[in-house]
């Protein structure tokens, strides 16, 4: 299964205010019932059990409404696990959706306005399926600058069979945009080779690669060797 790459409808602010906001809801219901939520929350933890930490400050890269880190911060919250959140979004349409009154910034994420090492951890969650590769590589070592500790990659995982689940799926969805966004994203999703190979290129000292529930990838991009 080639890679193909298709505009989303989302990125390109396609939709009345009311049609993205059922795009966004969309996206939240398919990170909390198809892995996105606990893809994110596990490398949270791993990476505050390798660094013994127990307070974070986390900046999430085209974030939309915030959904994936605010859900992973309240379940940490009661695991004695402090994760202050900043959203970061190209669109300032969709950080007025966000669900509360976490820290949000318009800017893009291939020149992040933060200075160095402004969080502990940059997190992103399908992103990366969005970029060329050079891009990619782009974006990671601009996060790393950003980062103190680490980058967070959540994302999709190219398969047939991935393909063939979310077009049974699109009748859940309450948004045309995401009837068309959601197979375009499997089309243009990474395999796992792919993304070691691209991140490989980066100024990365260590990489960690899991998969993860419904064809989700996990990554962490260590600033410092582990």
């Amino acid at each position: 299964m080639n890679r193909v790459v298709t505009p989303e409808l989302l990125d390109t602010d396609s939709g009345t205010s009311e049609q993205i906001a059922a795009s966004l809801s969309d996206l939240r219901r398919i990170n909390r019932w198809f892995g996105g939520v606990p893809t994110s929350q596990s490398m949270v933890q791993s990476v505050s059990k390798k660094i013994g930490l127990r307070s974070l400050s986390l900046l999430e890269v085209a974030a939309g409404a915030g959904d994936v880190p605010l859900a992973l911060s309240e379940r940490l919250r009661s695991r004695g696990l402090r994760v202050d959140v900043t959203l970061l979004d190209r669109s300032p349409s969709h950080l007025r959706h966000r669900r509360d009154a976490a820290r949000a910034v318009a800017g893009d994420a291939l020149a992040l306005p933060f200075a160095n090492a402004s969080f502990d951890l940059v997190s992103c969650c399908l992103f990366a399926h969005h970029l060329a590769p050079q891009a990619l590589v782009k974006f990671v070592n601009e996060a790393l600058r950003v980062c103190r500790i680490a980058v967070l990659i959540n994302d999709l995982i190219r398969h047939p069979l991935h393909l063939t689940l979310v077009y049974a799926g699109l009748p859940l969805y309450r948004s045309h945009l995401t009837r068309h966004d959601a197979p375009a994203s499997v089309y243009a999703a990474y395999t796992s080779r792919e993304m070691i190979e691209i991140l490989q290129r980066t100024d990365a000292a260590d990489l960690n690669f899991t998969r993860h529930y419904l064809f989700r990838m996990a990554v962490i991009a260590w600033k410092l060797k582990r």
